[in-house]
């Protein structure tokens, strides 16, 4: 990470927490919690965040025990998943604690993700436009748009004439 993109521990902090909190009620979550392991880690390496222990999961994955990663950033705790590494190494610290909750944090969404963002330096897939999408509906409808003759003029049949 460059010198001109240094972000303050707490706005990341706050960041991580608006998008955490985002992700477990979101219908696509998927990718708010990409964005929080990788700047997670990213914070690790930089030794700017601490690995305290392990916990096991509220939420087992079918019906196994798990357990997760307690990750500290600045004023705040983060679970993400664990390494092979982080079993030897750290101890196993139970059952969460349910009466802790992170410090509460103002920040919208939109405002977290750009922090975030800036941070890992993520930027999002370019699309690829398609000029021309060849639609094709699976029953045929006709119709009379751009037909010169519209109204349809009378022919012979339709037009009886009396002598």
């Amino acid at each position: 990470m460059s010198q001109k993109t240094f972000i303050p521990l707490n706005e990341l902090a706050k960041a991580l927490f608006t998008i955490n909190r985002h992700a477990k009620t979101a219908p696509e979550p998927r990718h708010l919690y990409y964005i929080k392991k990788e700047s997670i880690n990213r914070l690790l390496k930089e030794n700017r965040a601490e690995k305290i222990g392990l916990h096991f999961s509220n939420h087992p994955k079918l019906s196994n025990q798990h357990s997760t990663l307690l990750v500290k950033v600045g004023d705040y705790f983060f679970h993400i998943p664990p390494a092979k590494e982080d079993f030897k190494q750290l101890s196993h610290l139970g059952e969460l604690d349910k009466h802790y909750r992170n410090p509460p944090a103002k920040m919208s969404l939109s405002q977290a993700k750009k922090i975030i963002y800036r941070y890992i330096d993520w930027k999002p897939p370019k699309q690829r436009h398609s000029t021309g999408r060849n639609y094709k509906s699976a029953c045929f409808t006709p119709s009379s748009l751009g037909k010169i003759d519209w109204p349809a003029k009378k022919t012979r049949r339709n037009s009886r004439s009396r002598y």
